[in-house]
């Protein structure tokens, strides 16, 4: 029988500490040294619309801060499904992150039986960028003065209003098929092939209403083509002190209707990269300049924690969930 000694096993004790230290060591120092090659922010949404502005003041602030590149990839179509599959196809030591919407993580598990991703295990979403609010957005000329004439209305014609979206289940979509639940009325959705079609019919009257932000309906609300009814959200909005919210005009209380995008990267990653790559994207966002083009695209800062954040997300799927199936809406 072999017997060690208390020296000897004071000696492996040490050895062993020692070994666990180092295998400390590539984590702490692959956190210091990131990035160490350029990063690529993969987005699904087109140059030029206020996501893609977001996504570019963040990556120049990225890229001052880390001294090496940070490029904007712009991958639209397909659901968002183009720019998914390049994300998973890309590097996954946090060189290669993804910019989602909340369609992408809490909607669509309810809006498809099989997606080409799995929110839970093919995305560490680290931080929410921003989130905006949509108004009820009527023709300028409009009868409605306030949502409770609207809400009247449709009640007195069961399925002769209608409103407007540019696809099956986008939040202006399930927005609005969320009010049409919380109201008991129903309504007639028709889809645009895209947003400025979808508000410039709002301007001419086709349609009753649509649900829209200050990006996408703001530049014919300042133009005077449309007006704002209300907004759904839990508290007026800074940027339109003038527009209540729906429960202020007679909508039914605590109604939200909001969209947010979100950061993510690839799972897996140390917690110090991901940590860092956080960090460095909360300090960009709180950045005087960031904050002032938000306001100039409608948008709010959202800060969260991560454990927040992964609430918020719960809670937003079983929202839209609900929504999904009460309406049967399925897109497979």
């Amino acid at each position: 029988m072999f017997f060690r000694l208390p020296s000897q096993r004071r000696q492996l004790g040490i050895a062993a500490l020692a070994l666990a230290a180092a295998a400390l060591l590539p984590v702490t120092a692959s956190a210091q040294q990131f990035p160490t090659k350029p990063v690529r922010i993969i987005t699904p949404f087109p140059v030029g619309g206020g996501p893609d502005g977001v996504a570019r003041l963040v990556a120049d602030k990225l890229s001052r801060a880390w001294g090496q590149p940070v490029v904007v990839e712009n991958r639209p179509g397909g659901n968002g499904f183009i720019a998914i599959d390049a994300f998973k196809r890309g590097a996954k030591d946090g060189h290669d992150l993804i910019v989602l919407d909340n369609v992408h993580l809490a909607a669509y598990p309810a809006l498809f039986k099989k997606l080409p991703y799995d929110a839970a295990k093919d995305f560490d979403t680290l931080l929410p960028l921003f989130k905006t609010y949509f108004f009820f957005t009527v023709p300028t000329n409009s009868k409605y003065k306030t949502v409770g004439d609207l809400i009247a209305d449709a009640k007195a014609n069961p399925g002769k209003l209608n409103y407007g979206s540019w696809s099956v289940g986008n939040p202006v979509h399930l927005g609005s098929e969320l009010f049409e639940s919380a109201t008991g009325t129903q309504m007639e959705h028709v889809i645009y092939k895209e947003t400025t079609q979808l508000y410039t019919s709002v301007a001419t009257g086709e349609l009753a209403f649509a649900l829209g932000s200050s990006a996408t309906a703001g530049p014919l609300q300042r133009a005077g083509k449309v007006r704002f009814l209300a907004v759904a959200a839990p508290q007026r909005v800074s940027a339109f002190p003038d527009v209540p919210t729906v429960a202020e005009s007679g909508g039914p209380k605590g109604f939200e209707v909001t969209g947010w995008n979100a950061i993510a990267a690839p799972k897996g990653l140390p917690a110090a990269v991901t940590d860092k790559i956080k960090r460095d994207i909360e300090k960009a966002l709180a950045e005087p300049d960031v904050l002032e083009k938000f306001k100039s695209f409608g948008y709010e800062p959202f800060p969260q924690t991560r454990e927040q954040f992964n609430q918020f997300v719960q809670t937003e799927t079983q929202r839209f969930g609900d929504v999904i199936r009460k309406a049967n809406v399925s897109l497979d």
